[in-house]
């Protein structure tokens, strides 16, 4: 990831993203923090404490699946003319959403992992293995 990008996308799902958005927000590596309301950690209230100088947006996906998150990081991108996106996710699910994000946006995708307890890893892979050949075959579209 550059030192600065125009969003940071907070992704729905297991690990430490929640804490992994925020230092990066903290950092002011972006102007602007987007966060899913599918992370376990926003249900309701405030999406997260405020930082200085981050807007935050909060968001719930529809669909909520990873594509429904990546539509509607995509329709923040083009209102406010974004040309660069890190992704907070897992490493088992950052190719697909890297894919999912692409079909839907035009600028640069990065992807910051966060950590991801061990014990997950196996669960882990293999569902995202599933979702991936879902987004190649059957969900080809943004």
């Amino acid at each position: 990831m550059p030192a600065h990008v125009d969003a940071i996308v907070l992704m729905a799902g297991p690990g430490d993203r929640y804490s992994t958005a925020l230092r990066l927000a903290a950092q002011h590596r972006a102007p602007v923090l987007v966060i899913s309301r599918g992370s376990d950690f926003v249900t309701s209230g405030p999406c997260a404490p405020p930082i200085p100088g981050v807007r935050e947006i909060c968001f719930d996906p529809r669909p909520a699946t990873t594509q429904g998150e990546a539509e509607y990081a995509a329709r923040l991108a083009r209102q406010y003319h974004w040309h660069s996106i890190a992704l907070v996710t897992v490493t088992p699910q950052d190719s697909r959403a890297r894919l999912r994000m692409e079909r839907c946006f035009s600028g640069h995708v990065y992807v910051m992992p966060a950590p991801i307890p061990a014990a997950m890893w196996p669960y882990e892979l293999a569902y995202e293995w599933g979702a991936t050949v879902k987004a190649l075959t059957i969900n080809r579209s943004c």
